[in-house]
């Protein structure tokens, strides 16, 4: 059953998880730069986005807005149907911290904490108490393939695993939405479609996701695809004739932890 098929009964439709209507971000310079502008961008509960387009943009841009880190200059944005535009700079980041999980080119891993560690640094400022943070950072790495690597050091790992560490950090406190800037930068080829089969079965599982890349192989992996140039987006229409649904997949119905629990 796709997510429209749900829909006409009435059953399993949620909202939008991003809603973006007139978006634009302004640099007044000099000289001024309208580093994105008029962007319609709705993504579904579920769904599995890619936003791809060359270096100068607006990708960078874009991203900052979806997280949270920039406002814009014109349009609203609706994030789990929150209004961001009347939130103030400690409720964003409440916010931020609870529904966006972000993965990076860079992996950012602390070198003297262990892999665990690296994992539930990321619940330390959130509302999980400090006895679950341990157990909850254990299920998520075991849910990217890297429970046997909990007690070791980032260090002495792939670049792949590395970045597998990260994705888990970024999951671990359950976010709505999962931001990937370019995660496959720093890899070769086969950590690469590793990551890349990590992003899969996320969705599968009913995860959304938003990653922004360069690069046309990565961006395919996904549902759909929108290309950004000069500030503007555009649909990328694959196969003319098909009509890409959103799959109604299991645990997509609600928000819920690593563990499966509704939230």
């Amino acid at each position: 059953m796709t997510r429209s098929d749900a829909g006409r009964g009435g059953a399993f439709l949620r909202p939008p998880v991003v809603e973006m209507v007139g978006v634009g971000r302004s640099f007044t310079g000099p000289p001024k730069v309208d580093a994105v502008r008029d962007i319609d961008l709705t993504i579904a509960d579920g769904e599995y986005l890619s936003i791809v387009g060359p270096s100068g943009s607006g990708k960078s841009t874009l991203l900052h807005l979806l997280g949270l880190l920039d406002r814009p200059s014109a349009g609203t944005y609706r994030l789990d149907g929150v209004d961001v535009s009347r939130l103030s700079e400690r409720q964003r980041s409440q916010l931020r911290g609870e529904r966006i999980g972000f993965v990076f080119q860079a992996f950012h891993l602390l070198p003297h904490r262990s892999v665990l560690e690296n994992v539930e640094l990321s619940m330390l400022y959130g509302r999980i108490p400090r006895r679950e943070r341990a157990e909850r950072a254990r299920r998520t790495l075991e849910r990217v393939g890297l429970a046997h690597r909990v007690e070791f050091s980032p260090q002495t790992l792939s670049g792949g695993e590395r970045q597998r560490v990260a994705i888990a950090r970024a999951l671990a406190p359950a976010p709505s939405l999962l931001l990937a800037d370019e995660p496959t930068g720093n890899l070769d080829s086969v950590n690469a479609d590793a990551v890349l089969d990590v992003f899969d079965k996320l969705h599968m599982e009913g995860l959304t996701l938003a990653v922004i890349t360069h690069d046309d192989d990565v961006s395919k992996r996904a549902d759909r695809r929108v290309r950004i140039t000069d500030g503007t987006l555009s649909q990328v229409v694959d196969h003319p004739d098909v009509l890409h649904d959103v799959v109604q997949r299991p645990h997509a119905l609600g928000h819920r932890d690593v563990d499966g629990v509704e939230r």
